[in-house]
């Protein structure tokens, strides 16, 4: 249980995933961001949907784009993806951990094909989607902060800038890791949220109170009625001193 009183102020940032197949209402939404407070995430649905052309015109507006495609592939194949994005200004570009070692070191040297700052490379550990019994279904035995452990090491040591991990196994990894390896968490709820799908879910406190360097919010703001006023709540949350 988190004592309030004893949670400190940290540099937890918010970065909103474009959960829409409506290209109208994202940018309904994106209008109302503030492009230096706010980071986008671009998921698979919005990227087969509208592709670079989105990407384009959202990095125009001023913001800085997460390219969440999950990489997972041979190695030959991950890097040549990345290859092809080359000429986009990204912020971050996500790789699947399970992928492998090779796979990972072809993916750090594909992002040195980028012109200008290259962006941050960060790997998925587990899905926070997925509970101990889905992992031991596919032949992982270990826990699944064990496993987040695991991945999040290989990942470190490969030279990533951070992962992706359930919010729950962040404070168990955290102690494991250099200070500058970056943390992203999603699965980001409102206590008692309806949004069950997720198995492994923290509050924005928590994520704060957890040091979580960047919280991934989706449907909690893209289908609440008043998405800003939400953020307002959220940001706040995390800012004050409680």
């Amino acid at each position: 249980m988190i004592n309030n009183n004893l949670i400190k102020l940290n540099q937890t940032k918010i970065i909103i995933a474009l959960d829409y197949s409506n290209k109208k209402k994202a940018m309904n939404l994106i209008k109302l961001l503030d492009p230096k407070i706010y980071r986008l995430k671009i998921g698979k649905e919005m990227f087969f949907l509208f592709g670079i052309r989105f990407i384009k015109e959202i990095i125009y507006l001023g913001f800085k784009i997460f390219l969440d495609l999950k990489l997972h592939d041979i190695p030959n194949t991950v890097s040549r993806a990345i290859k092809s994005l080359s000429k986009l200004n990204l912020w971050m570009i996500s790789i699947h951990s399970l992928g492998g070692k090779d796979m990972m070191k072809a993916a750090k040297l594909a992002i040195s094909y980028f012109k200008n700052k290259p962006p941050l490379l960060i790997s998925i550990t587990i899905l926070s989607s997925l509970s101990k019994l889905d992992l031991k279904s596919i032949g992982m035995y270990d826990s699944i902060n064990k496993n987040v452990l695991r991945l999040s090491k290989l990942s470190q040591k490969i030279g990533l800038d951070g992962v992706v991990c359930p919010g729950s196994s962040v404070k168990y990894i955290k102690k494991f890791l250099n200070n500058k390896f970056k943390i992203i968490t999603p699965g980001i709820r409102k206590k008692n949220n309806s949004l069950n799908d997720q198995k492994n879910v923290i509050t924005p406190i928590e994520a704060a109170y957890f040091k979580v360097n960047y919280i991934v919010l989706g449907r909690i703001i893209t289908l609440s009625k008043d998405p800003i006023k939400s953020l307002k709540k959220i940001s706040l949350s995390i800012k004050k001193k409680i």
